[in-house]
């Protein structure tokens, strides 16, 4: 029998309407290909765990994501196999249980990813680069709203290049000047208070 986690009950209840039945059905399906999975909330958001991380879903404003903690293996093997283009991650594109593959396709490529976990698979290790020579370029608007606040740019210039890559790549990202400037105004204040852009879901 599922087990369910209470506190992914909750977070599903105060979800907006349109990505309540989306993430049941999520929820189903998982459970349903993986007998045994456990329930948590990681990050603010529920994730499931078998023999390890597995896979988790999360709703905002007007979507939702879910994914796999072995997302870019599932894409190999989607590579290697029919060429159906099964992929590992759903983002920013459900808004609508019509957004999702078939039941049949969410199973399949759940019982995949379960393969892994049951085969020990892991997840290669990441070569980092740890070049003093990474130089992250900062928009001329972004970098003039820096320098105008000295406990931002202080944090900014202390900043690893990780962090400073995710600060201009979020001002860079915007559609629109005022969703620009206000990431700016948003990102000033953050880094005026030494908070990274991610700072949110950052282990504490």
């Amino acid at each position: 029998m599922a087990t369910k986690n209470p506190a992914v009950d909750a977070y599903i209840a105060k979800a907006r309407p349109f990505a309540q039945p989306i993430l049941k059905k999520l929820r189903t399906l998982v459970h349903k290909a993986v007998p045994g999975v456990t329930e948590e909330l990681k990050w603010s958001s529920p994730h499931f765990g078998y023999k390890g991380m597995f896979c988790g879903m999360a709703a905002f404003k007007e979507h939702c994501i879910f994914g796999f903690w072995k997302h870019s293996l599932l894409e190999e093997i989607a590579l290697k196999g029919n060429g159906q283009g099964a992929i590992g991650n759903f983002r920013s594109c459900i808004t609508a249980i019509g957004d999702l593959p078939s039941d049949a396709a969410i199973i399949k490529l759940l019982k995949t990813a379960k393969k892994l976990n049951d085969d020990n698979v892991q997840l290669p290790k990441r070569k980092v680069n740890r070049s003093k020579n990474r130089v992250v370029r900062v928009p001329p608007v972004f970098m003039k709203a820096i320098n105008a606040n000295a406990k931002a740019r202080a944090a900014f210039e202390k900043f690893p290049y990780s962090h400073k890559k995710e600060y201009v790549e979020w001002i860079a990202d915007a559609k629109k000047p005022e969703t620009r400037d206000r990431r700016i105004a948003q990102a000033i204040q953050w880094m005026a208070a030494g908070k990274s852009r991610n700072w949110k879901y950052e282990r504490r």
